[in-house]
């Protein structure tokens, strides 16, 4: 792989920092990918989300509310008795695809490092 040179200055640092800082504001934490990697397989009743993610509800609750909030899931609320919630993706959240496939593969590849003691 060929790397193209890139000069690099202070100010385009210090840009680039912002720029990932304002992308783990908005997906870091433990859980965030989690939940928008569960939805991707389709939409989520707020039980079925805490119970596929392994998540409490109070914490996931906050997550959702961030994560909606910054355009990533819709929130829809289901004409049933008792009321349900359903979560799904937004076309937004598609923005983030190449980030979890980058994520997927160092994860794997970190995990095939660590179990081989190499």
């Amino acid at each position: 792989m060929i790397k193209q040179s890139v000069q690099h200055t202070e100010a385009s640092c210090k840009k680039a920092r912002l720029a990932i800082q304002d992308t783990l504001d908005v997906v870091g934490g433990k859980w965030k990918l989690v939940l928008i990697t569960v939805l991707r397989d389709g939409k989520r009743k707020f039980n079925e989300l805490s119970r596929d993610a392994g998540i409490s509800p109070r914490i996931l609750s906050k997550e959702l509310q961030e994560l909606e909030t910054n355009g990533l899931v819709h929130r829809t609320v289901c004409n049933t008795k008792p009321v349900t919630v359903e979560y799904s993706l937004t076309d937004y959240s598609e923005t983030l695809s190449e980030v979890i496939v980058a994520m997927h593969k160092w994860g794997m590849a970190h995990r095939d490092k660590i179990i081989s003691g190499h």
